[in-house]
């Protein structure tokens, strides 16, 4: 049987991965169990050990189980008279015919079994548990064949619910030929899931007695291919980090669900998604329930006033000083769009202040002014020189396509759709646009498609890579480029961002807000915004001089709940504390401290690829001796601190990984047809397995990590 392959993070950490189990179900029909007497004197022994073992019952509770379950698989029923002798012994045979009293009537009963698996035990078992559990009454075998033990593979998910719904699921305990082909629910495991699936082999087998089989060699005989690995691009400090941040926010505002992303400018690789919804309305627990950044296709609001920007800026080559009446925060109708500034900015302003302050009437009549003779420039220079229609490549996983109305279609274009337009309403698209677009421009105008996968790999063998999609080299000219930003980095010194960016000193951001009043029917003529739902965004690169990650949030609540309707007070503190965290985890982006005149040696060192750790070696510690110059090997130090790398060898026996990471430690054993059970994080502190005890093909043994 083949091995459902793991799904990684970044740095090879698992994210996914399969360990084997056994569940055990009892046959209460056994002929083993026929003697009553036996069977409840073994049935109370076991009760008690089960109950001290799984502490779910008591044992008096697993007593009546084991006994109920026996008396309704196995009845003794009246069957029908059977004449016999009274004796065999010849003598008091012939005494007893001169009586006539040699024959006797016996009433025969037939025993009724029913075969069906019985599962007593509460839940399956790894290998180190069933090796206690082998030990008790009827487990140990002691009334012959009374069980059967079957094998599962359980996927397991060493983050718990960190990125559930971008990694996926597979629930359930499987046999492992159905967890090798099974497909997965959604995320990683459904879309790649032809990757990990592996291909079962086949063995022929002869039986040799009822329930048993044995291998036998054949010529016939496939041998099983597990399936590969999958290598995102998720950092999990960072996942783990923006999911506290934006859990403990829409805790604190009450919303109804909310998304975080962090992508890294240059290659589009997307190193956190959060996406978390309440369990209930206002239940204050959130977990993750959907995936909010690519199936939630909303009208963006003022984020998407960069896109304006873009095109006034751009395609009509607008300077950013050009002036419109704002009208001091009054109502104005524009093409039959009553469109106002939630605070008053002023009258006449440029480009610039009505960027950083987020005014809705500047681009609401810039784009009306300047494009209503000409509507189709600008959904055409929305879709084909910023791509903003269709979708970005991610929609295996859910990504829901953009919505940009037609103007040539009277059932999508209406009078207010070109200035609803200019201030991000009359569209919809999923936040994953947005980020992508103000990634590009932190990328010196060029777009990348956002990246969750980078590799596919067998063990430490590359199979297939997945390098970053370009999507335009270039979406804008240089110039424009350096305008935008600088709207950009206004926004964050004096604009809607200021209170989280304006006293950052060790760098510099450029960030746009944004504020939806969401329509429950859909944007478009017939939109209906009068439920009170809003969703709040906040959108930043940085450092704003040489870009390396842009992060997003977006938030959807209510104006009926307690917490804000608006991005900056909804998405903020999410994205500040986000910015914060990476800013200061960076160390390219911290001064380098002064070489210290005294040469340091390392304290520890992991075991491993002998090659790799020379590497390191002869760079940073001259105190580190090898016996071969390639393989595997145990890394030991001596008291005064000098390390021994010695080879690993006999492939039949168990090696020592004691102070090998993870990957090195699974590669070695598994390659010596071990199955690995593990658990914790760093270097390998124990091992189920002594070293040098002769290794069985297919055994377990389990590592601990720390």
């Amino acid at each position: 049987i083949s091995r459902r392959g793991a799904i990684l993070a970044r740095d090879g950490e698992p994210l996914a991965t399969s360990i084997l189990r056994y569940r055990i179900d009892f046959d209460m029909g056994s002929e083993g169990f026929d003697d009553d007497e036996v069977f409840r004197e073994n049935a109370d022994s076991l009760s008690k050990l089960l109950a001290g073992f799984f502490k779910d019952r008591t044992s008096a509770e697993y007593r009546r189980r084991l006994i109920s379950e026996r008396e309704r698989n196995f009845k003794r029923v009246y069957s029908h008279d059977s004449i016999v002798k009274r004796s065999s012994d010849l003598i008091t045979l012939l005494v007893d015919l001169m009586r006539d009293d040699a024959f006797q009537v016996l009433k025969v009963d037939t025993a009724v079994r029913n075969h069906r698996p019985v599962q007593i035990l509460p839940r399956a078992v790894d290998f180190n548990e069933w090796q206690e559990l082998s030990t008790y009454p009827i487990l140990n075998g002691n009334m012959g064949v009374t069980f059967k033990k079957h094998i599962i593979d359980e996927r397991v998910y060493p983050y718990g619910e960190l990125g559930r719904r971008t990694i996926g699921l597979i629930s359930g305990n499987l046999s492992e030929e159905d967890m090798a082909k099974a497909r997965g629910q959604y995320g990683i495991e459904a879309v790649y899931a032809d990757f990990l699936r592996g291909e079962n082999g086949r063995t022929l087998r002869q039986r040799i007695a009822p329930g048993f089989s044995a291998a036998v060699h054949s010529d016939e005989n496939i041998a099983a291919s597990d399936g590969e690995d999958v290598l995102t691009t998720i950092d999990v400090e960072i996942q783990h980090a923006v999911d506290e941040i934006l859990r403990r926010q829409l805790v604190d505002q009450e919303a109804i669900w909310g998304t975080t992303m962090v992508m890294e400018v240059s290659t589009g690789d997307i190193l956190a998604m959060v996406n978390l919804g309440e369990t209930a309305p206002q239940s204050g627990v959130y977990y993750e329930k959907e995936n909010y950044a690519l199936s939630r296709r909303i009208e963006p609001g003022s984020t998407f006033k960069l896109a304006s920007m873009l095109a006034l800026v751009e395609d009509l080559g607008l300077p950013i000083t050009t002036e419109y009446d704002t009208h001091n925060g009054r109502m104005v109708r524009i093409s039959g769009a009553d469109v106002q500034d939630d605070h008053p900015i002023g009258g006449m302003i440029d480009m610039r202040t009505a960027f950083a302050q987020s005014s809705n009437v500047y681009f609401a009549d810039a784009i009306y002014r300047n494009y209503n003779d000409d509507k189709q420039r600008y959904v055409d220079f929305l879709t084909n020189r910023l791509h903003l229609g269709g979708d970005v490549g991610l929609g295996e996983l859910g990504e829901r396509q953009s919505y940009i109305p037609d103007p040539s279609n009277k059932n999508q274009w209406w009078a207010p759709s070109l200035p609803n337009l200019g201030y991000g309403y009359a569209i919809e698209m999923p936040p994953i646009r947005i980020l992508t677009l103000y990634n590009a421009v932190a990328n010196g105008g060029r777009m990348v498609a956002p990246r969750l996968v980078r590799e596919i790999r067998r063990g430490d063998e590359v199979v297939e890579e997945f390098p970053t999609r370009v999507i335009d080299n270039k979406i804008c000219s240089d110039a424009t480029l350096a305008l935008v930003r600088e709207c950009l980095e206004e926004t964050a010194r004096t604009g809607t961002t200021k209170t989280f960016f304006r006293d950052t000193l060790s760098f510099r951001v450029g960030s746009k807000t944004g504020t939806a009043k969401v329509a429950q029917n859909g944007a478009g003529g017939g939109a209906r915004y009068s439920e009170g739902y809003y969703m709040g965004s906040l959108v930043a690169y940085f450092p704003a001089d040489n870009p390396k990650y842009t992060v997003m949030t977006s938030i959807f609540t209510q104006s009926a709940r307690k917490g804000s309707i608006y991005g900056a007070q909804l998405a903020g503190p999410v994205v500040r504390d986000v910015v914060n965290y990476i800013f200061y985890r960076d160390k390219d982006w911290h001064r380098t401290i002064t070489p210290s005149a005294q040469k340091q040696v390392p304290t520890s060192i992991k075991g491993g690829n002998i090659a790799q750790i020379r590497r390191v070696a002869d760079k940073f510690s001259p105190r580190i001796s090898f016996t071969d110059r390639e393989g595997w090997g145990v890394a030991t130090m001596d008291t005064l601190l000098n390390v021994n790398v010695s080879t690993i060898e006999h492939e039949n026996l168990m090696p020592n990984v004691v102070g090998m990471g993870l990957k090195d430690a699974l590669y070695i054993l598994e390659s010596r047809g071990l199955r690995v059970h593990f658990s914790g994080r760093g270097t390998v502190r124990t091992q189920s397995i002594a070293v040098g005890r002769k290794i069985v093909e297919g055994e377990s043994v389990t590592i601990t990590l720390k």
